[in-house]
């Protein structure tokens, strides 16, 4: 396989997350602050659940500046929320979408669905039953399928809709998915779609098209509690807006209002694991849980154990450990500032050791598998070595889903040390001759560097016999540590957001403690629950954007009576 395998157009969006800009959506309401780390440190958090207040009680409003009626009330303009109000205009329905920043939130660009038309013409088809309980496996059964079943019948449907709005075609990768991977038997098929475009293209084409059938996003809207008497429909919403509180009365309610990933008394408390892995963050600075905490005071039920989701990018000079700066409601993770946010040569199967100097896991595993591993290890964070031959190794790779941007620098012939200057230069990629002084450079103990070049020696070995006789790693994702020069770069995780939520039915209702239906309440995209624990399930590329477009508009049709 060459540079040129994957089109030039399918690495427009592949690199869209790759390099340093990544990191600027999570930065706001962060403040830089001098951690302390260290090369044989301890983990920064405890990575123990905080038992923390990050509910608080439901706000009480007593003066409401100004009252609306709608016969449906979209929460959140960002891909479930724009989905939804898209649908909603083409059936002539009375809504309104009420979104807190100035501005329609970015969209992810890569879209999972399943036995589209763009399958067909490439021959190929999904084994509907066989994703089905794949998806649930990743979860270990903690799931609705009935849930992921809605999703997986109506995704081809969602993308021949977004055909016609985008004015576009869209692009099926099929590249590198014609081989076992992940060490066992994974079941990995092509899903995700991409269009020709910038990510956050999608939802501002969304947008016009709401403003051309006479609707417009009502911006400014920061939701502060959902209407419910008791144990009564839910009747819309209370604002917070410049001019006071505004109640917008709803027959139906949609809460498309993203994860908690910004909300660190929730991080602590619900997702440990973020503190023991994670170096930076990557996540949109609204995605706060407002509409999860609304949703609960409603009375509504949310999964029972976090669904993070980590990319094994979060780059970092050595010595860096995971978790937050400091215990402030307003740090950032240790590599926030000045930092890479996502390098994208984290998601390539190069061999990778810990603080001590020892492979800990096999390398070719979904992204987050890698980040979970190392919070077993010092500092949470690991190393990854690769030598001279990095280019044609990723080649012989064919990773999946964005990891393969991480190819995107060197389509023009870019040599390593060109591609990799920046990162030089500021000490996030270590280069050295030999291996002894690639260790030197890593910040490796004595110890841990004579453990480190054995390790680079039995590695080589296992390249030679192509057989990993430590961590079943499939031989063509083996790679030959011999070549000088040598490069080393520590990593953490990135945080880009979190997928456990509020738990729904198969038509997005929302349910109550009881998992009964909370009438005229519904949920899409990641304040959204019941598919996912533990993990995002990185092989199945694209399956959360893609189940988040799909239910924003599930929800409106089921609550307009279509369905």
């Amino acid at each position: 396989m060459t540079n040129d395998a994957i089109s030039r157009r399918g690495f427009v969006g592949l690199g869209l997350m790759m390099g340093a800009g990544t990191i600027g959506a999570g930065l706001a309401g962060c403040a830089p602050s001098t951690g302390s780390t260290s090369a044989e440190g301890d983990l920064s958090d405890t990575g123990q659940a905080v038992a923390e207040d990050w509910l608080g009680a439901e706000p009480q409003i007593d003066e409401i500046a100004e009252t609306k009626t709608v016969d449906l009330l979209i929460i959140g303009a960002g891909n479930a929320g724009l989905a939804a109000a898209a649908t909603a205009a083409d059936l002539g329905l009375d809504f309104m979408l009420c979104e807190k920043s100035g501005a329609v939130q970015g969209a992810r660009m890569w879209i999972g669905a399943v036995n589209t038309k763009y399958h067909d013409a490439a021959s190929i088809e999904v084994d509907e039953g066989k994703l089905l309980n794949e998806l649930a496996r990743y979860a270990s059964f903690k799931c609705n399928q009935r849930v992921w079943r809605t999703w997986i019948r109506e995704s081809a449907e969602m993308i021949d809709w977004l055909d016609g709005i985008m004015g576009a075609e869209a692009e099926l990768d099929t590249i590198g998915y014609d081989h076992a991977t992940g060490g066992t038997n994974y079941y990995v098929p092509p899903i995700q779609h991409m269009y020709s475009m910038d990510a956050d293209d999608r939802n501002s084409v969304l947008e016009a098209y709401i403003n051309a059938k006479g609707h417009e996003v009502s911006f400014g809207h920061e939701l502060v509690k959902l209407l419910r008497e008791e144990s009564g429909p839910v009747t819309g919403a209370i604002f917070a807006t410049d001019n006071g509180y505004t109640q917008v009365n709803a027959a139906n309610t949609i809460l498309a209002t993203g994860g908690y990933p910004a909300n660190r008394a929730m991080v602590r408390s619900l997702a440990p694991i973020i503190t023991q892995c994670v170096t930076a963050d990557g996540f949109m600075p609204g995605n706060d849980g407002s509409g999860i905490k609304a949703g609960l005071w409603a009375g509504a039920k949310m999964d029972a154990e976090c669904a993070p989701m980590i990319f094994d990018r979060g780059a970092v000079l050595p010595g860096t450990d995971a978790g937050y700066e400091s215990d402030d409601d307003d740090a950032c993770f240790q590599s926030t500032y000045g930092g890479i946010g996502q390098f994208g040569m984290g998601s390539q199967p190069f061999m990778k050791v810990s603080r001590h100097g020892r492979r800990f896991a096999n390398e070719s595993t979904p992204y987050d598998f890698i980040c979970h591993a190392a919070a077993q290890q010092p500092g949470g964070v690991w190393c990854q070595i690769f030598d001279a031959n990095a280019v044609e190794d990723m080649n012989r790779f064919t990773t999946v889903g964005c990891s393969k941007g991480a190819l995107m620098p060197f389509m023009g012939g870019a040599p390593i040390d060109e591609a990799f200057a920046d990162e030089l230069e500021r000490g996030f990629v270590v280069k050295a001759d030999t291996i002894e002084e690639l260790a030197d450079g890593l910040g490796f103990t004595d110890n841990a560097k004579s453990a480190f070049i054995e390790e680079v020696d039995r590695y080589n070995t296992f390249y030679d016999n192509q057989f990993d006789e430590d961590f079943g790693k499939e031989a063509f994702r083996l790679s030959s540590l011999k070549t000088p020069p040598f490069y080393g770069c520590w990593y953490g995780g990135t945080l880009l957001t979190t997928v456990d939520g509020l738990c729904i039915n198969e038509d997005m209702q929302v349910l109550d403690e009881a998992s009964n239906v909370i009438e005229g309440l519904y949920a899409a995209g990641d304040c959204s629950g019941s598919l996912f624990s533990g993990n995002y399930p990185e092989y199945l590329v694209g399956c959360a954007c893609g189940r988040t477009v799909t239910f924003g508009r599930h929800a409106v049709k089921h609550a307009a009576g279509q369905l």
